[in-house]
């Protein structure tokens, strides 16, 4: 199947060094690690860098789009081929920044304009676990991209146009609750990148907030998650939608596939009660869109 928009998916995440023997003598590290997988489970597992049978987070898994194949890269602890060599400002550039430590540009499709609005505190813990993971040697695959895609610079000008750079800031107007689902659906789960609709200039349509994409990776549909009752959820309760997340399965007992499928399993049943429910009351919140996603006309 092929990806329409190019800015989707691959999630190049980075991380600051760390040593997986030293948490026994440091229990500080050993509850950064444990936060820290919690936060990769809220972002849904990273799946995109571990193909099917491959090592966990060791890269390579193709993604086909009209301008070439991009391959997800190494991001476990290895110094040579991962990210093993990366120091926690190399780490915070990237997950802000979009930005390698040599100061070449991430293709957006690694959405740090989401893992942008992490926090600091989060930002660290989630470095701290996955440099407590196996370190896996495996050169990373070039892109098979040709000019100007190929050129990464060109992404400097997608991120003038699109992102914005700064951790998330509470609504002051808004519950704890509202601002913690907010929170975790815009920075970590990141669910705009795939059920927001893009412009022509692969910018994420403000207008059309999770209101379903035709064009979402790997070649799927995503849904309309607005509260709206024809088209989106508007009829799922807080409990439809938290067991959906923790099991994969709808109100009408279909079931989740695909990709979703993955963070589900890989992340999302992970999380705690309280966070699902808090995800369900942003989502609730949200101004309702009608719009019903179906498959391009040209589609293959």
């Amino acid at each position: 199947m092929r990806v329409r928009p190019l800015a989707w998916l691959l999630l190049l995440a980075a991380a600051a060094p760390g040593a997986a023997p030293a948490m026994e003598e440091d229990p500080g590290l050993a509850g950064a690690v444990e936060r820290g997988e919690y936060l990769f489970q809220a972002s849904g597992g990273c799946s995109c860098h571990t193909p099917s049978g491959g090592p966990l987070l060791a890269g390579g898994r193709a993604l086909e789009t009209p301008f070439g194949v991009f391959y997800s890269t190494n991001i476990t602890p290895d110094v040579e081929t991962g990210i093993g060599g990366w120091s926690e400002a190399d780490f915070f550039r990237a997950m802000r920044l979009g930005e390698a430590p040599d100061g070449s540009h991430f293709y957006p499709v690694f959405p740090y304009a989401a893992f942008t609005r992490m926090s600091d505190a989060d930002l660290r813990d989630l470095q701290a676990y996955l440099f407590s993971l196996p370190a896996v040697e495996k050169p990373n695959r070039p892109h098979e991209v040709s000019p100007p895609i190929s050129w990464r610079w060109s992404a400097a000008i997608w991120n003038a146009l699109f992102l914005e750079v700064g951790a998330y800031q509470p609504d002051p107007e808004r519950s704890e609750e509202w601002n913690r689902g907010a929170y975790l659906s815009v920075a970590l789960a990141h669910c705009g990148e795939c059920h927001t609709p893009r412009t022509l200039l692969l910018g994420l349509d403000p207008s059309m907030h999770l209101a379903g994409s035709a064009e979402a990776p790997e070649g799927e549909l995503a849904p309309n998650i607005t509260p709206d009752d024809e088209t989106g959820i508007g009829e799922w309760s807080r409990a439809d939608l938290r067991w959906f997340l923790q099991t994969g399965f709808k109100p009408d007992g279909d079931d989740a596939q695909g990709l979703m499928r993955e963070l589900i399993d890989q992340g999302y049943r992970h999380l705690t009660t309280a966070d699902l429910n808090a995800i369900a009351t942003y989502l609730g919140s949200l101004p309702a869109i009608h719009n019903r996603v179906q498959a391009p006309a040209n589609a293959e």
